[in-house]
């Protein structure tokens, strides 16, 4: 099996909400403020209105589920959805609470990332399975580095 990097997709990230301890461990939300998606697929602008509805579990792994929205370069809308596990890691709590930014071994977290576009040009973003790795970066915010399977 191959993968081929598409793209590096980094967002910096709004003040953290802190929904509370519920059933299944504490959620934790983080609006998406800004961000740029580029690499040699797709280049582009993240747009507002995304954001990390996130939850601690009790083991300490942080279960991701995210959705938002990019523009490309060329026009394009796309929207993304993904899940994901984070290991707990002192380096990843310091840097989201604006420490220095972790790197991408420093860490397992990986993500699932989906695409859906309506231009005929990215159309493969909706055919496609893709995996990333990521990582936490100042700001707060997330970086990832994202392959098409």
């Amino acid at each position: 099996m191959e993968l081929e990097h598409v793209f590096d997709y980094r967002v910096r990230l709004a003040a953290p909400v802190v929904v509370g301890p519920g059933p299944h461990g504490t959620r934790v939300f983080f609006g998406v403020a800004d961000g740029e998606v580029a690499g040699p697929r797709v280049n582009g602008t993240v747009l507002g209105g995304g954001g990390d509805w996130m939850v601690v579990g009790p083991d300490g792994w942080t279960r991701l589920d995210v959705r938002g929205q990019f523009r490309t370069d060329d026009g394009a809308v796309v929207y993304t959805t993904y899940r994901g596990v984070c290991e707990p890691s002192e380096a990843v709590a310091a840097a989201m609470a604006g420490g220095p930014a972790t790197q991408f071994d420093d860490q397992y977290w990986r993500v699932t990332p989906v695409f859906e576009t309506g231009d005929d040009r990215y159309a493969w973003l909706n055919q496609s399975v893709f995996v990333a790795r990521g990582r936490a970066i100042e700001g707060p915010g997330v970086a990832y580095e994202v392959y098409r399977v």
